[in-house]
């Protein structure tokens, strides 16, 4: 398979990760190894995929003063950008790694406000671009609607493109009733929601999410569960695979390297359920990185090896 691929996020910002011996209330907390990275869910895709070769291009909404600290940061990771300009501040999160204990602290911003120009500029950019495949990752922001994935995957079907969705909520919930989806990669709490009901273990969430293949909801649905792997289906049926066994620094963009791991196999012509054990490869590959850093290929061509 051959083609341009472009990532959108809606939501995007600027990540912030450092380290803290204890993090306590009220006290100062003296940090070290602070570092900042341009982050949300297409932008870390498109991250990942320049550092495995392929012609990507990240299209994003940006604004305020943060939002040109945010372009000067993607420009520096040597990512191609089209970045949309909006009136509010892009948000910034920040991560905190507390060595004591070994465990990490996330905050995370709800975001800027969005108008119904801007967003709508966003599907017009799309669908004048038209990539061969679009990867919408993230959450909305306030003021865009929950439909609005659903909307753009119209638009991208109508000439023949694909779409990679990888989103949480309301946005899911429409966007698999609209169907017609390339690849849908939820968590397994997503993928719960979305269904409406608990899932008893890997075997469940493959007989549901088969289900919905074969209703033409989404042509591949991969459901994360952390620790415990991830599950595959499609029409023809499902399979669940555990990770490898790798200390971990951060989870922050394993999601994110996992959907542009399957992405670049697919891309390559690999078979799906490969492609998959691939994304499988880098999301776990990301967890072995510090803060908000990304996967790295020499790491996921190890772990794809051991997987197989």
């Amino acid at each position: 398979m051959t083609g341009d691929i472009v990532t959108l996020t809606l939501n995007p910002c600027i990540d912030g990760a450092c380290e803290a011996d204890t993090v306590r209330h009220t006290h100062k907390i003296r940090t070290s190894n602070e570092r900042y990275d341009p982050g949300g869910g297409g932008i870390n895709v498109a991250r990942v995929l320049t550092r495995f070769g392929d012609p990507v291009t990240a299209c994003y909404l940006s604004g305020g003063v943060t939002g040109a600290l945010l372009d000067r940061l993607i420009d520096q990771c040597g990512v191609a950008r089209i970045d949309i300009p909006i009136h509010d501040d892009s948000r910034i999160s920040h991560a905190i790694y507390e060595r004591s204990i070994g465990k990490e602290y996330r905050f995370v911003p709800e975001g800027p406000h969005v108008s119904e120009a801007e967003w709508r500029q966003a599907i017009d950019v799309i669908a004048e671009r038209q990539p061969s495949v679009l990867i919408a990752s993230g959450s909305l922001p306030p003021g865009i609607p929950d439909d609005f994935y659903a909307q753009l995957t119209e638009k991208i079907r109508a000439y023949g493109g694909r779409v990679v969705l990888d989103t949480s909520g309301a946005a899911l919930a429409k966007a698999i009733d609209a169907g017609g989806l390339w690849l849908v990669k939820p968590s397994q709490g997503e993928f719960e929601a979305l269904i409406g009901q608990k899932c008893e273990g890997p075997a469940d969430i493959g007989e549901v999410a088969s289900t919905l293949a074969r209703q033409g909801k989404a042509e591949m649905i991969a459901v994360t569960m952390g620790h415990l792997g991830a599950v595959y289906a499609d029409a023809e049926g499902h399979f669940h695979c555990t990770p490898p066994d790798v200390p971990v620094k951060s989870a922050t963009g394993a999601g994110d390297s996992f959907v542009a791991g399957m992405v670049h196999a697919l891309m390559q012509g690999w078979e799906p359920r490969n492609a998959f054990l691939h994304g499988m490869a880098a999301g776990s590959a990301a967890v072995l990185t510090p803060g908000t850093d990304l996967c790295d290929p020499a790491d996921v061509a190890r772990l794809y090896e051991m997987m197989r």
